[in-house]
């Protein structure tokens, strides 16, 4: 078991998404791997608490009334174990139950996202009062006005700050308490200021994205916020489940491999050239698995597909999100078959065999708080290309700017020359089998998992407590 502070006993941990109950962004994966590293590593008692969007069964089932504001509606709590995470508490309200957890068949999100969150914070307030935790831990906006109705010791993470929940001012008059006060922002209510305000210890998910966040140019208009929090803002990077993110043991992959058996990699990348109905080549494969949505920057590696065939180098993509994106991919792999190859959705087993098969791996990403793909990648040996930004800084070494440590390759500049330039040299880098190898290595001998960044967060739940009991 890991150590940790030895007044912290007990933790409330609430959040939109964690997989596989709700499977939406990057939020779900990390927020699933911090719950299975701090119930499987430490000796806390961890209460874990979702909002219930329906079709998730539990064993050994039991159901609570919950007492919440009569605005909220008629809630609930079924608690009950799942696979993966264990014991989970999944808040029912009349208006949470959605076949997506925010947007329609559209793409557009609920209408009534506001009411459906702030419900389920009052839910999770409800429960917090009930059970008297050490420590509430909070996830994204989604979460962040429990803040109004408790005064627990409180961590709040931001994931992605750009995701604020902004809601009509007349909200401060159904919240009705004097703390929701603080959730006010030039004349409406934004649950991410609030939440800034009130919690004792705020954690973006990567150092650098830490920093990011208190710049006037990254910080979604709470850099001012952020900034006077001082040294309560602490930067945790996310890790990665190293158990289902290994290709010596990865079912889903034809050929299992490791450090000493890289060789054996190129199984992998034959059966995913036979995925998409690819002939060999000798150029590299660059893979790419993304939501196709503005922030991750797919446009600027999709405006370089014209070009690939000059760079000898075929892309492949899993993913889904805005229909417009998703278009031009289909059309690029209907004018470029044999550069070009678009998996539309997510198929979980299909992204395993890009982060196994592919020689590349490229984030092309405008922003990203942490980022999880690339170090997926890095751990099957795949080379990352990552926009200079956010955790992708704190994870990926430039092979050309530090020879002897590079794990991948850092374009200079947020655009498609920047991306252009550092796949070349990406691709330079992999057409010399020594230097490939030695890249390779490194991204694959570093500890991604959970273990480092857990005893970061017990660290930062025991200062929430030890700051309420100075206070005192």
């Amino acid at each position: 078991m890991i150590p940790h502070s030895p007044s912290v006993r007990s933790v409330v941990f609430a959040t939109a998404e964690a997989a596989p109950i709700a499977r939406v962004g990057g939020l779900a994966e990390a927020a699933a791997g911090l719950i299975r590293s701090l119930q499987h590593t430490t000796d806390i008692d961890l209460m874990v608490v979702l909002p219930d969007y329906g079709g998730v069964e539990l064993a050994n089932e039991v159901i609570r009334p919950l007492e919440v504001p009569d605005w909220v509606g008629e809630a609930h709590v079924r608690s009950g174990t799942v696979d993966e995470l264990g014991m989970v508490h999944l808040v029912g309200t009349p208006s949470l139950t959605r076949p997506h957890p925010y947007v329609d068949e559209f793409g557009e999100g609920w209408t009534d996202n506001d009411h459906r969150f702030f419900g389920f914070s009052a839910a999770v307030a409800a429960i917090t009062n009930r059970v008297q935790p050490d420590v509430l831990h909070l996830n994204d906006w989604h979460t962040a006005m429990a803040l109004a109705w408790v005064d627990t010791p409180t961590v709040y993470t931001i994931h992605t700050l750009g995701y604020q929940g902004h809601a009509d001012a007349a909200w401060l008059d159904r919240i009705g308490s004097e703390r929701g006060r603080a959730f006010e922002w030039f004349g409406e209510v934004n649950p991410a200021a609030g939440a800034i305000r009130l919690a004792d210890k705020v954690i973006a998910v990567s150092p650098n994205y830490a920093k990011e966040i208190v710049d006037p140019a990254r910080g979604e208009g709470l850099h001012n916020l952020l900034a006077a929090r001082g040294s309560d803002l602490v930067g945790i990077r996310n890790g990665i489940d190293a158990t289902l993110w290994n290709p010596l043991t990865d079912p889903a992959i034809v050929q299992r491999y490791g450090r000493t058996t890289l060789g054996d990699k190129e199984a992998t990348a034959a059966h995913l050239r036979s995925l998409v109905g690819w002939e060999p080549s000798d150029g590299p494969m660059i893979g790419m698995v993304t939501r196709l949505v503005e922030q991750k920057g797919i446009d600027l590696v999709l405006g370089l597909v014209p070009y690939l065939e000059k760079m000898n180098a075929r892309v492949i993509l899993l993913g889904s999100g805005a229909e417009r994106v998703s278009m031009w991919a289909r059309q690029l792999a209907v004018s470029y078959p044999d550069q070009f190859a678009f998996i539309d959705g997510y198929d979980l087993e299909v992204a395993h065999q890009i982060f196994a098969g592919a020689d590349i791996f490229c984030m092309p990403s405008r922003f990203e708080p942490c980022g999880l793909a690339q170090m997926q990648a890095m751990r099957y040996g795949t080379i990352p290309v990552v926009t200079p930004v956010g955790g992708l800084v704190d994870t990926v070494v430039d092979a050309d700017g530090d020879q002897k440590n590079g794990t991948g390759f850092v374009a200079q500049t947020i655009d498609s020359l920047g991306m252009l330039d550092a796949l070349h040299r990406a691709i330079a880098a992999w057409r010399v089998r020594r230097r490939r190898v030695g890249i390779q290595k490194r991204g694959m001998a570093v500890d991604w998992s959970w273990d480092n960044p857990t005893q970061q967060h017990l660290a930062v739940y025991g200062d929430a407590l030890a700051s309420r009991e100075h206070a005192e």
